[in-house]
């Protein structure tokens, strides 16, 4: 099985598994009988009263025979030294690929690995994050995956998997050596298209710049959403919660002064005992990006994508608000959502619900490719999985993620408050429809403006209250 290797074959996980943990246990036991074979019939002499004053073999090398004889034992025991060299060698490699990680438990880590391929991260390895390098955590990852092989082999793996916080190697170490926040600068443009819920599918756009900051303090002032990197400043926090959703406590100190300054939930506060007791935690990346590979999209953002990029024709009546619906149904299984999917489209596309316009069957079928193809890449019944199962903490639209501290209910004692003032992170350059776009004149940009008239409501509740990702 290595000469298979060597030559470029077994290319399975399954046949790894075999070729460099399987087997090579097999040879360990084989080669562990020697001794325990010498112990048996060491006692059986004793046993029997066949015991010797010799009780090893002697050795004589004017004796051509024996020469022979330990001649092959040396070159036995320097093959099998050399044999247990490669295969913990290619073991070590074999349990480093993305493939040990994603396919060997297919079932537990498909929706895992799906996300993953179509992720930002898909050319860098599960174990540059979930390990990192030295020895240290190479240890304490493998150790925990006993338990996890146990939980696969004993169907003891909870559905979904929860997501790994606790265990979770500080982002400095692994996330920072290829991201720097600290030579981070200025702002990001970014487009968003979204498509109303009508029958035209209406799109809306807004063209804004998200403040990402950074900045190193000998260099330059330290700005943006970056700041919290501990690039100046080091923010600590509390949580109740395991998934760090409800975080009422915030502590952020000035590295070169050392002044610090506490905010506290208003509505909500911790007890002095809670402070005391309960685990205090440095924000770093994961704190925002907390979903950077595994990456389960909504509905609303999946159909939203499809039609900005033509895999579904916009001119297809009400199809945003149709896809959404299919999409978020209640489905057993896979294959019973995609069969379900197909059927339910053809049905709401009957010409007969669109008597004044004509349909065509190719945008049809094209438009339920598409859902099945969402479907299959971000909806995982049999585990349990979809987009709302995992908070994604980036922005604030579809999960608290900015607004678990930043909404405007942290105070300190003086009063200080953490704002929740849309200009602190981003500048809009422009928002609306296409041919009645308002443009910026100032450099503060525009205020926000809701695509449907909600007067000032969206001002005053968290964007997540009302887009869960299956509405518009």
């Amino acid at each position: 099985m290595l000469f298979i290797t060597w030559v470029g074959g077994g290319v399975s996980p399954y046949f790894g598994l075999v070729a460099f943990l399987i087997l090579p246990l097999f040879l360990i036991v084989a080669i562990l009988i020697i001794p325990i074979g010498v112990w048996w019939e060491r006692r059986r002499w004793i046993r029997t009263g066949k015991k010797t004053e010799k009780l090893f073999p002697v050795i004589d090398l004017n004796i051509r025979r024996q020469r022979i004889t330990l001649s092959i034992f040396n070159t036995a025991v320097f093959a099998v030294i050399i044999f247990f060299a490669i295969s913990a060698y290619k073991a070590y490699h074999f349990t480093e690929t993305t493939q040990f990680c994603g396919k060997l438990c297919h079932e537990v880590m498909h929706p895992e690995y799906i996300a993953y391929e179509r992720s930002p991260h898909a050319r860098v390895r599960c174990v540059d994050c979930h390990v990192g390098e030295g020895a240290n955590f190479y240890v304490k990852s493998k150790l925990s995956g006993l338990y996890q092989v146990y939980s696969v082999l004993a169907n003891a793996y909870p559905k979904p998997i929860p997501v790994p916080i606790k265990n979770l190697r500080p982002a400095q170490e692994t996330c920072e050596q290829c991201h720097w926040p600290g030579a981070f600068f200025g702002a990001r443009q970014k487009l968003i298209t979204h498509y109303l819920n009508d029958e035209h599918n209406s799109p809306w756009q807004i063209n804004l710049l998200i403040k990402i900051g950074g900045g190193s303090p000998g260099t330059a002032q330290t700005t943006g959403i970056h700041w919290h990197m501990n690039i100046a400043n080091r923010v600590e926090y509390i949580t109740r919660d395991s998934t760090h959703q409800d975080i009422p406590w915030v502590k952020i100190t000035n590295n070169k002064t050392g002044v610090t300054r506490i905010y506290n939930d208003t509505e909500n506060p911790l007890t002095p005992e809670e402070v005391k007791t309960l685990p205090k935690h440095r924000m770093d990346c994961m704190d925002c990006h907390n979903r950077p590979t595994h990456i389960f999209r909504s509905p609303s953002y999946s159909v939203n994508l499809a039609l900005l990029t033509r895999r579904i024709d916009p001119e297809l009546p009400n199809i945003k608000q149709n896809g959404v619906d299919v999409l978020t149904a209640d489905y057993g299984t896979t294959d019973e959502a995609l069969k379900k999917i197909e059927q339910k489209i053809w049905v709401l596309y009957d010409p007969e619900n669109y008597p004044d316009t004509v349909l065509s069957n190719a945008t049809i079928e094209q438009a339920i490719k598409t859902l099945k193809g969402i479907y299959a890449t971000n909806f995982f019944p049999e585990m349990g999985v979809q987009w709302d199962v995992y908070a994604d903490n980036i922005g604030h639209l579809n999960s608290k993620g900015c607004f678990r501290c930043h909404n405007e209910n942290h105070q300190t004692e003086g009063g200080k408050v953490l704002t929740r003032e849309c200009l602190t992170c981003h500048t809009i350059i422009s928002q609306g429809s296409p041919g009645e776009v308002e443009l910026a004149e100032h450099p503060e940009g525009l205020k926000f403006k809701h695509p449907v008239d909600i007067d000032e409501a969206w001002a005053e509740i968290g964007c997540y209250e009302c887009h869960t990702g299956a509405t518009p």
